[in-house]
């Protein structure tokens, strides 16, 4: 009995052409279970995580109450949602919350500028400082929370039970372990 037949089988009984597409499909099957590869993001690689105060300013958020929104929303040492860059991060902790004075420059007549409490001509408008509490990835690039990096000057979105907005952060602080 001779090892290849006229109909290009191995021993009369198995084609060539299927045992080389089972061999292929076999082979397949064994690297994806075996050596399935990296877990994580490329982004990941040679990291460390550090603690990492945001400093962020609200400027002109239109609120009836902002001791409510405080009370009930906003609290030190609670929790908000955060969306960096239109992409959810998910909770994060709130250090401390301060409500700024709303103030106004006033020309004097010696030609300075004295700044002055605003007379609240619109007292639905409230400005706050908020500081932020996580944990944050090192890059080359800088600091990443999350998926997104980041940089002073960039807008972060807060959402929780009782309030959505925008904040824009105006400090970094990590924090060496």
């Amino acid at each position: 009995m001779a090892i290849l037949d006229s109909k290009g089988r191995l021993f009369g009984k198995i084609n060539l052409l299927d045992f080389g597409a089972l061999l292929v499909i076999a082979l397949v099957i064994f690297g994806i279970f075996v050596f399935p590869g990296t877990s994580g993001s490329v982004a990941q690689v040679g990291t460390k995580t550090v603690p990492m105060e945001v400093d962020l300013v609200v400027r002109g958020l239109n609120v009836r109450d902002p001791q409510q929104l405080f009370d009930q929303g906003l609290k030190a040492n609670g929790k908000t949602n955060v969306i960096i860059r239109n992409q959810p991060h998910g909770e994060i902790t709130i250090k401390s919350v301060k409500q700024l004075p709303r103030t106004v420059n006033v020309p004097q007549p010696d030609g300075t500028l004295k700044e002055l409490p605003d007379p609240k001509t619109n007292n639905f408008s409230t400005d706050m400082l908020l500081t932020l509490e996580g944990k944050a990835q090192i890059t080359a690039n800088g600091p990443v929370l999350g998926n997104s990096k980041v940089k002073i000057g960039m807008p972060f979105e807060l959402e929780g039970f009782n309030y959505n907005f925008n904040a824009t952060v105006i400090d970094l602080r990590l924090k060496e372990k």
